[in-house]
């Protein structure tokens, strides 16, 4: 029997809605990432972007455990020396919802040209609306 390797035109992707209200910020980040790699098809090759296109909404609702939304920092760099600015959960939570998620889900993905291509399948939108109901995504209960 043959391996078998999956080829980029060959791949059918779907699109799924993922409701973010109160879901814990890790465990929906991995539950992500997994789906957008292709890891959950029979199909997956690790050198093929096989994954799905997941809408995540009510991002602003997002949660996470312990005193994480006081003590988990975020760093950021203006180029500049000296230009590190840091901010807590709640604070870049309050001023853009979706870049915590982002964030996460970026940092489980490959790096490189394949990771990059798999994080532009991630859409996140706050609120309940989202402009992707063209596509008929299914919902999906993470």
């Amino acid at each position: 029997m043959k391996t078998f390797s999956a080829k980029a035109h060959e791949v059918e992707r779907e699109w799924f809605v993922v409701d973010a209200t109160d879901k814990v910020l890790g465990r929906l980040a991995s539950a992500i990432a997994h789906r957008l790699r292709g890891k959950h098809k029979a199909i997956y090759t690790p050198h093929v972007d096989t994954g799905d296109f997941i809408v995540v909404t009510n991002v602003e609702k997002l949660r996470v455990t312990g005193n994480k939304a006081e003590d988990k920092k975020y760093f950021r760099h203006s180029g500049y020396p000296g230009g590190v600015y840091e901010t807590n959960f709640r604070k870049l939570q309050q001023r853009f919802p979706g870049r915590v998620l982002e964030k996460a889900v970026k940092g489980m993905l490959p790096k490189g040209p394949l990771g990059y291509a798999m994080l532009k399948k991630l859409k996140i939108v706050a609120g309940p609306q989202h402009p992707y109901i063209a596509q008929q995504p299914k919902a999906l209960e993470l």
